[in-house]
């Protein structure tokens, strides 16, 4: 296991706390997971990002700092070409790297895989929302030096970004000389194994503008096919013996302050870099103003000094943990991972912002930097309940991208809005491939988050600026692509569903059940808001046509298994033959063709199961149970998306120590680097799932009828779970033990009143006083649904 446990006591680095369920540790003998803890140790406030690079800069399994939206575009070719195939792709790229700086000792570069390496501490705090390190190094010459540094990337101001270094000798007097750089057109590998990997440009940066003046210096640059130009500033402040001497240089892709001077026992030199980003489009801001603007914000970063900065970032965090802290009692391990998943969440997104969050976050550059559908199926739940502004700017970045949508679906020849499978910058990003172009799900999920966000904030203003006009012309989309047939069924055909490892498909569950929920929620809210829907011209009998379609809705159901089929058609397929299937073959899709894939009965991720997570009051009981155990026996879990939906309906059926097991997935496929894929970036879905299995799974938490609806039920592995919520503008505190379920309305006035289900039984929640109620028995669920052979999540619930 790659994670610290709370059994792991090492000194620990200066200013962190005693309890490592808030820290995240790396040290000597995790040299060689370069790429790992790099994306782990990632900072970023959804504007910038910085991943968790070395100060040096080397060793380096891949650099990064990434501006949310910041691409380059390149080409797509196919050996046959097709109509309406997407023709140019966008991928993410690294702006200037302002977080190296450099030492060396006696001219010797400080590198930790030379010399000796006494002591080497890297320490992701989780409360102040910093990065510590501590290294002890003795140059192959015998020279010895302390490095601290601390780096942050600021919540409270968007562009700006900082460090302070300090180097000491360990025992005598030594000759240094630091660098603080300011890097363009960095060097980043290509990962070709795989190819989920990025496709990475070779300098993509053109420089137009490079800068140094005293201790300040900045960079412009521009992209030359995406039309975006990048300015980042540096400033520094310099304290040390007044033998130091300082001098700065520039070059179009590079700005560079050196401080060189002899150090004697008891003395230190202390370099403190600030930085400040910003991109705009070409055709915008001019290269002298983006670099006036962000070297102000630089320098006033400078004047507020490094203490002020940290302890405007505590004091964000302080406001962020109050909702978003997770108590999980009785696997300090798992509690530890909880809190590491929601510290990436809420640095993922801003609410300031016009900007969305991708699947990797700004922590790598896997999947090219794509926003997916896990935005708003994973990641948005979660948020609207913790952070809604932020969910309410990333919905409000669909709907900036509405037009380019709606000339999709045009190219298409279908009607409303057909949203990208993979982008950044509004467009389809993917080539043309069945698991992903026909996946049209993804605008049926935009509406689901926007009917969440809606049901939780009742954000009016919301709805008519934006909320309105995406589900109108998603809803648009399921009406003319779907038809009736003969007998009165509304069928969508040709899709594919959240399994990639089925591919145009005829009623796919997922699908139609989302579609569904899309075209009943647009004719609500249309018909709630006529003035807003005729401005949108929906005439007045579109909303009926929308509940017709949803109300004979196909949902495929096999009544000689007793089950629904994941498609039409999906139980009479072959199965696939796990008996000869070993564990070297996994991922399938790197070891089989998907020809062989499409026509068995093998799934990828959840999509029944999720189906069944997302529209849980389309299903019973008895099919929930009957679902799970027959494809819980199907599914693979190729995918992180996965272990997060089957612990949900897990934990509802009664099986809570496959859901615990499956949770524990989920939680620490990144600090336990479980598919391998963490040096590419963090997986945020899956860190948001686990919010989703904890607070859904075993906290029973259901929001489809309207209102709050709780059936808490905890494995015997937590002794205590507590999580807050957002609801209606005010903040619940939910604690469950084995006994008991204990709401209260921490922060409201006591004549504030919310309903709130338990178990089936409605009660009303007031600021004035907690209400408690028992924890009924959990019923035998019976034997537990088995797993493919070699497939069943790791056993933590037996420790």
């Amino acid at each position: 296991m790659h994670s610290s446990s709370a059994t792991d006591r090492q000194s620990p680095v200066d200013g962190v706390g005693d309890d490592e369920t808030w820290r995240i540790r790396r040290t000597a003998d995790d040299a060689d997971r370069l790429g790992e803890t790099e994306s782990i140790f990632a900072l970023g406030n959804g504007w910038v990002g910085w991943r968790g690079v070395l100060d040096e800069g080397a060793p380096c399994g891949m650099p990064g700092s990434y501006l949310n939206g910041f691409h380059e575009r390149r080409e797509l070719s196919y050996p046959e070409e097709g109509y309406a195939f997407p023709l140019a792709s966008d991928t993410v790229i690294s702006a200037p790297n302002a977080a190296l700086i450099r030492l060396w000792v006696d001219d010797e570069p400080l590198d930790i895989r030379t010399g000796t390496l006494r002591r080497h501490d890297r320490v992701l705090d989780l409360r102040a929302g910093v990065l510590r390190r501590e290294t002890e190094w003795i140059s192959p010459a015998g020279r010895g030096v302390r490095v601290r540094s601390t780096r942050l990337v600021s919540l409270p101001r968007r562009p700006v970004a900082a460090v302070r270094y300090e180097v000491e000798p360990l025992d005598a007097a030594v000759e240094l000389r630091v660098c603080s750089d300011l890097l363009a057109n960095e060097k980043v590998p290509e990962r070709s194994d795989d190819p989920r990997a990025a496709s990475v440009p070779t300098d993509p940066l053109t420089g137009e503008l490079h800068r140094a003046s005293g201790l300040d210096g900045v960079l412009a640059h521009r992209t030359e096919r995406s039309g975006q130009r990048v300015a980042v500033a540096v400033s520094h402040l310099v304290d040390g013996p007044g033998t130091v001497a300082v001098t700065g240089d520039s070059s179009p892709d590079r700005v560079r302050l050196t401080v060189a001077g002899r150090l004697g026992p008891g003395e230190r030199l202390r370099l403190t870099k600030f930085a400040a980003y910003e991109w705009a489009p070409v055709d915008g801001t001019p290269a002298d103003e983006l670099a006036a603007l962000v070297a102000a914000e630089a320098d006033a970063a400078r004047a507020d000094g490094f203490d002020a900065l940290g302890e405007d970032q505590r004091a964000a965090l302080d406001a962020a943990w109050q909702v978003a802290d997770v108590r999980l009692d009785g696997d300090p391990e798992l509690q530890q991972a909880v809190r590491f998943a929601m510290f990436h969440l809420i640095q993922a997104g801003r609410p300031d912002s016009d900007r969305t969050i991708s699947a990797k976050g700004l922590t790598g550059n896997g999947y090219d930097g794509h926003v997916l559908w896990d935005t708003e199926s994973y990641v948005l739940p979660v948020l609207t309940y913790l952070a809604p502004a932020v969910a309410r700017s990333a919905l409000t970045w669909r709907h900036a991208h509405l037009p380019e949508a709606r000339e999709r679906a045009a190219e298409l020849r279908l009607t409303g809005a057909t949203f990208p499978w993979r982008t950044i910058g509004g467009r389809e990003s993917s080539g043309y491939w069945p698991a992903g172009t026909a996946a049209l799900h993804v605008n049926a999920d935009i509406a689901d988050a926007v009917l969440r966000y809606l049901a939780v904030t009742d954000d009016q203003r919301f709805l008519a600026e934006a909320g309105l006009e995406l589900l109108v012309q998603t809803a648009r989309l399921w009406h003319g692509f779907g038809h009736f047939s003969a007998d009165g069924t509304f069928h969508l055909y040709g899709v594919t569903g959240p399994d990639e490892y089925a591919a145009l498909v005829d009623d796919n569950v997922f699908t139609n059940l989302m579609a569904r929920r899309n075209l009943r929620g647009a004719a609500d809210a249309a018909e709630r808001h006529p003035d807003l829907a005729d401005r949108l011209g929906v005439d007045r009998g579109e909303p009926a046509r929308w509940r017709a379609a949803a109300d004979a809705m196909a949902i495929p159901y096999d009544s000689e298994r007793r089950v629904h089929e994941q498609a039409a058609g999906f139980t009479r397929q072959p199965e696939w033959d796990f008996a000869n299937t070993t564990d070297e073959d996994y991922p399938l899709l790197l070891h089989f063709p998907y020809l062989e894939l499409y026509r068995k009965q093998v799934v990828k991720q959840a999509d029944l199961v999720l189906a069944m997570q997302l529209c849980p009051g389309e299903f019973t009981a008895d099919e929930k149970a009957r679902n799970l155990a027959y494809y819980q026996a199907r599914t693979v879990r190729d995918s992180s998306l996965s272990a997060a939906p089957q612990a949900v309906l897990a934990a509802e059926v009664g099986h809570l120590d496959l859901a615990y097991d499956l949770f524990a997935e989920s939680v620490l496929q990144d600090l336990a680097d479980l598919g391998d894929k963490t040096a590419d970036g963090l997986h945020l879905a899956s860190l948001a799932g686990a919010w989703l299995a904890l607070v859904q799974g075993f906290g029973g938490l259901r929001d489809d009828r309207g209102v709050l609806s709780f059936d808490p039920r905890l494995p015997d592995r937590i002794d205590r779970l507590a999580f807050s919520l957002r609801w209606r503008g005010h903040r619940l505190r939910v604690t469950l033990t084995a006994a008991e379920a204990r709401y209260e309305l921490p922060d409201a006035a006591p004549d504030v009143e919310v309903e709130l289900w338990h178990h089936g039984a409605a009660l009303r929640l007031t600021g004035a006083d907690p209400v408690t109620r028992p924890m009924p028995p959990v019923p035998d669920p019976g034997p537990e649904p088995p797993s493919p052979p070699g497939r069943r999540p790791t056993r933590r619930s037996a420790d």
